[in-house]
C-alpha cells in the first residue's frame, strides 16, 4: 500500500496537466417519482490547489404541481428560491419542500464532484494517498480480475473504530499499483441519539469509483478517476425523505501544453 500511495501522489500531481469534461447526473427522488434532476457537462481545468469548473451545459427539471418545469441555467442571486426557469423567464415561487429538492441536487453535485480536487471527485472520499493511509488498516483478500486488469483485492477500514469515515474494498492493478476500482460505505452508522436529536439519517451511503489510464495506449499514461457513482436515502427533520442518485463520468481528456518562443530583440538605435 505504500507503493500505491506513492503512485497516487505522483498521479495526483500529473493530473494537474490535464483538461477534461465531466458529464454528471444528480437525481432527487421520492419513491418512484423524480422530484428534481440535473444533467450537466462541466469543463475541469487544473489549478495549483485544485481545479476550476466551467459549466458548459445544464438540463434540469423540477416537479411543480404535478408538472415538470425545465431550466438550463443555475439560479442567479435575484432568483434564489424560484423555479430557476431561464429562457422563458418563468418566475414562479415554489414552496420550501420543492425548493429543497433543487438545493440538495446542486449541493450534492458541488460537494461530491468538486472538493478542491483535480479529479472531478471530492478529494476526501478515498484513503489511498500517503496523507490518508496512516489512518486506515488494510487487509489483502486475494487476487481477482476487474475491468480487464489483474488486481489485488484489498479491504480497508479506519484504525479508530469510533471514527466516522469510510470502509470498503480497493482493487489494485498488480503491475501499475494503481487503483482500478474503489468501493466504500460508511464505517459506522450515525448514532441513534444524534439521529433522534437532529432528525437526520443517511441510509446506504457509499461510493464506487472506477479508474483508468489516460491516454490508455501510452506507457506513461496517468491514471484518472473516469466514473463515480452513489445512491443513498436521506431522511431530514422527520418529514423530508428522498433517495439521492449521483453518477459522473470524466471524458474528453486533453493534456495541457506550454509553448514558449524566443523573439530576437532589435538592436537599439544609435543616439
Amino acid at each position: 500500500m505504500a507503493r500505491v500511495a506513492a503512485n497516487q501522489d505522483t498521479s495526483e500531481a500529473e493530473r494537474a496537466h490535464f483538461l477534461y469534461v465531466q458529464h454528471a447526473c444528480v437525481i432527487s427522488r421520492k419513491g418512484s417519482t423524480v422530484r428534481c434532476e440535473e444533467i450537466t457537462d462541466t469543463r475541469i481545468t487544473p489549478t495549483a490547489t485544485g481545479s476550476d469548473q466551467q459549466l458548459l451545459k445544464l438540463d434540469g427539471r423540477l416537479l411543480y404541481k404535478h408538472k415538470y418545469l425545465t431550466y438550463t441555467h443555475l439560479p442567479s442571486a435575484k432568483n434564489t428560491g424560484r423555479a430557476g426557469a431561464d429562457q422563458d423567464d418563468i418566475n414562479i415561487d415554489i414552496d420550501n419542500d420543492k425548493t429543497m429538492d433543487r438545493q440538495i441536487v446542486e449541493a450534492m453535485r458541488n460537494d461530491l464532484t468538486n472538493g478542491k480536487s483535480k479529479d472531478g471527485i471530492n478529494a476526501g472520499l478515498f484513503p489511498l494517498t500517503s496523507k490518508t493511509q496512516a489512518n486506515y488498516s488494510f487487509k489483502l483478500i486475494g487476487h481477482e480480475s476487474r475491468n480487464g486488469h489483474d488486481v489485488f483485492h484489498i479491504a480497508f477500514q479506519p484504525k479508530d473504530k469510533k471514527d466516522f469515515s469510510w470502509k470498503g474494498d480497493a482493487y489494485i492493478d498488480t503491475t501499475a499499483y494503481q487503483p482500478v476500482m474503489v468501493r466504500t460505505t460508511m464505517s459506522r452508522r450515525i448514532p441513534f441519539a444524534v439521529r433522534t436529536m437532529l432528525g437526520t439519517s443517511l441510509l446506504g451511503l457509499g461510493f464506487t469509483v472506477i479508474y483508468a489510464p489516460q491516454p490508455a495506449a501510452r506507457p506513461d499514461a496517468v491514471w484518472f478517476p473516469v466514473s463515480f457513482g452513489t445512491e443513498f436515502k436521506m431522511h431530514i427533520f422527520f418529514f423530508f425523505n428522498r433517495e439521492i442518485i449521483i453518477s459522473a463520468e470524466n471524458r474528453n481528456f486533453e493534456q495541457t501544453h506550454v509553448q514558449s518562443k524566443i523573439v530576437p530583440v532589435a538592436p537599439a538605435a544609435k543616439p
